[in-house]
């Protein structure tokens, strides 16, 4: 199969409204004629199916949590880019292109790179016209501050609660659809499989958390909105319910799945704390704008952090880095945490974190100010730590965190499976192999909100005339029957085994020989040992409970089971690409300095997977730099 990115013709900065001017339109009166599935209520679910609904569109949009107001985006805390030059400091469209193109390696396409910049600045004036409530100047301008990676302030926040701020703005909009009946919500609801008729999306096999019973809808299209899949190393900053299996479940029906191994670590979470832990706490990266990173210079140091003298500090970012210091991009930041921490320089109890200081920033901008930017955040730490960040250094480390990866999508955000779509965190399409803080609500923001909506008609336009199928189609007793039998046989293991004890092992295969650092001889064992790690998950896992019921266990383990498959073509992907690239690092391929090094007239292009059968098959789109050379990326 060829893959058509469907790049539209034309200068860079005219490619989107070219688009616009060629797609097809459709007759509001059609559009009522048309059904969508929104799968995910996060800000590109819910933002997707509320724009979608006030175009005319039928509209069932589902979510696993009991509200969309639980989606996950509302952990994203920092903020959101937007190139709208407020601080007058030299930013522009093209200057954050080009900051995102090169912060991603330059392994994604420049014309939805450029798009989602260029998007970034309306999208501020929708979320304010909702009601966001942004930081502001005194005088009443929206105020900005930096993140790693960029040299000027184009990040909007609203304290340290950004993410659930935009959220309940998208929730709204939501809402408001709902009470006008133009979205149907199903909360409490798991998509457990992808119904394609006569090769194209027609909908979705879903089970009903709270009954336990398998339900169909069909619809026109299929949306999904699902997040990302960084839970498959267990220990991540994503709530306990975050999963790949609706992708997944896709990807087995025919979409391709790109670039799985490019994960992202975050340099700033709360540093485990015992093996019985089930998830980690992100600290907002908005912090690195003012506290300082450092450790000891001398190794194994057991005196507490104030009592270690200015001149024995290694503040080692800064030393590297000089250019950009602490807001060195995400990547670069929790490898030099891990080289730090490898070498014997960690702290904290098991000497598996770093120091964030804001003692320099406190005595240059005032307590107060300090409070201001960052009070919720700092209320959070010491509500679990029980430590006063004001007064004793925050204790941080690198943590599993974003999925640069996932499913393959063209320009229109269309999987490979016609009438699939993937919004969001879900798709691959925007950040090449590192994302830059505070892009994360951005792209969702703007897939949900502007971009689907204008794309999603160049396929349903086509729709009209062609049959509707109904739940009836023999297609969806099909896929239901197959669904069925999946739970069945993980139910009738009754083995010796949770769940939890065999995540807790994939996540140590994964964190080990897939995170942070990679080799090749620890990639092949990684897959042989999620080989032998399947084989006995399906010999000897016990589910307790039954199907007809809440049942969180089941949940967890039909999760469980696309987790394991996931492991396997994310070490492949890894193995595959022999070269360091972001957040991939092949321990192989680094400079003298050790940094990453990248082979580009080899590796230049999306691996886009196929599924056959418990094998993957790879596909490249390879990457064409028309308007950006690509260079050696440096933050000296």
């Amino acid at each position: 199969m060829r893959l058509n990115p469907k790049i539209p013709e034309g200068d860079l900065e005219k490619k989107w409204s070219n688009y616009q001017l060629k797609s097809q339109l459709i007759n509001p009166a059609n559009k009522k004629k048309l059904s969508v599935i929104v799968v995910g209520s996060g800000l590109s679910g819910a933002g997707a199916a509320s724009t979608l609904a006030e175009l005319g569109y039928d509209i069932k949009c589902f979510c696993y949590q009991d509200s969309a107001r639980r989606a996950h985006s509302v952990a994203a805390q920092g903020g959101i880019n937007a190139a709208k030059n407020y601080q007058h400091d030299g930013d522009s469209v093209y200057r954050m292109f080009y900051d995102t193109l090169k912060g991603g390696d330059f392994r994604s396409r420049e014309a939805n790179t450029y798009r989602l910049a260029e998007l970034s600045a309306p999208l501020i004036d929708h979320f304010v016209q909702q009601g966001v409530p942004f930081a502001r100047e005194y005088g009443g301008t929206l105020v900005n501050r930096s993140f790693g990676g960029v040299q000027v302030q184009r990040t909007f926040y609203a304290r340290g609660q950004t993410g659930q701020q935009l959220l309940l703005a998208a929730y709204s909009q939501l809402y408001k659809m709902i009470k006008a009946k133009k979205v149907q919500m199903f909360p409490r609801s798991e998509m457990l499989d992808l119904v394609v008729i006569d090769g194209k999306a027609k909908g979705i096999i879903v089970r009903n958390l709270v009954s336990g019973q398998l339900e169909r809808y069909a619809a026109d299209a299929v949306v999904l909105a699902t997040g990302g899949y960084s839970r498959v190393f267990r220990l991540s900053t994503l709530a306990i319910g975050c999963n790949g299996s609706a992708i997944w479940k896709a990807h087995k029906k025919g979409a391709f799945f790109a670039a799985p191994s490019f994960t992202q670590i975050h340099p700033t979470a709360l540093p485990q704390s015992s093996e019985a832990q089930s998830k980690l706490t992100l600290m907002s990266e908005s912090l690195r704008n003012d506290g300082r990173i450092w450790v000891p210079k001398q190794k194994d140091d057991k005196r507490k952090a104030n009592e270690i003298p200015e001149d024995e500090r290694d503040y080692y970012l800064e030393r590297r880095y000089p250019s950009f210091g602490n807001l060195a991009p995400r990547d670069i930041a929790s490898r030099a945490a891990k080289e730090r921490i490898d070498a014997g320089y960690g702290v904290g109890r098991l000497k598996n974190a770093v120091y964030l200081d804001f003692k320099h920033a406190i005595e240059k901008f005032g307590l107060t100010t300090i409070q201001d930017r960052y009070g919720n955040l700092f209320n959070m730490y010491k509500k679990i730590t029980g430590i006063d960040a004001y007064t004793t250094p925050m204790l941080i480390s690198p943590a599993a965190h974003f999925s640069m990866g996932g499913l393959w999508v063209d320009y229109e955000l269309m999987t490979t499976i016609p009438g699939l779509y993937a919004v969001g965190e879900c798709n691959f399409s925007d950040h090449g192999a590192n994302r830059l803080g505070a892009n994360s609500l951005l792209q969702a923001s703007v897939d949900g909100y502007f971009i689907l909506p204008n794309t999603i008609n160049n396929y349903l336009a086509n729709e009209i005339k062609a049959d509707h199928p109904t739940i009836d189609h023999p297609e969806f007793e099909k896929t239901e029957k197959e669904a069925q039998a999946h739970i069945d046989k993980i139910l009738s293991i009754n083995g010796t085994k949770t769940v939890d004890h065999f995540h807790r092992e994939l996540g140590k295969i994964m964190w080990h020989e897939c995170a942070m650092s990679r080799t090749k001889e620890g990639l092949k064992k990684a897959i042989s040992n999620i080989e032998a790690l399947k084989e006995e998950f399906w010999r000897d896992v016990k589910v307790t409970g039954d199907q007809y019921e809440m049942n969180t266990e089941l949940e967890k383990a039909y999760r469980l089971a696309d987790f394991i498959e996931l492991g396997l073509l994310m070490c492949t992907d890894a193995l595959q690409r022999e070269e360091s690239c972001g957040a991939h690092f092949r321990e192989e391929y680094q400079t003298d300095e050790g940094e990453a090094l990248r082979v580009d007239d080899e590796f230049s292009f999306v691996s886009a997977w196929e599924y056959d059968n418990g094998k993957f098959n790879l596909h490249k789109e390879q990457l064409k730099f028309e308007f950006v050379k690509p260079t050696v990326r440096s933050y000296k």
